[in-house]
């Protein structure tokens, strides 16, 4: 599995930095030559534009493993920007186990 951070580092002060998302890329294919990959993504509330967190998923299918693992990130990248965001739903594990003692 890739899992790729995305860091924004203001003016380049490390106490300031913070994740603005992250991409998990599975290999579904058994490292096959020529493999499918799941990819999920989740990216920060973005305060300046106003924007909500959201997540995403979908399949790069039939890539060729012998090239960069560059070429796998522009695929997952390309993938991503044209599936479905979604806002993250709450979890509701403290409810559900609240009442259980």
């Amino acid at each position: 599995m890739l899992i790729i951070t995305i860091d924004l580092v203001p003016g380049g002060y490390q106490s300031y930095r913070h994740t603005i998302g992250s991409m998990r890329i599975a290999n579904l294919s058994n490292l096959a030559d020529t493999s499918d990959y799941s990819i999920e993504v989740m990216e920060a509330a973005n305060p300046l534009t106003g924007a909500k967190s959201r997540k995403a998923a979908c399949a790069v299918r039939a890539h060729d493993r012998r090239q960069s693992v560059f070429a796998l990130l522009a695929k997952a990248c390309e993938a991503i920007m044209r599936a479905g965001f979604v806002e993250p739903q709450p979890s509701n594990r403290g409810v559900e186990d609240a009442g259980h003692s």
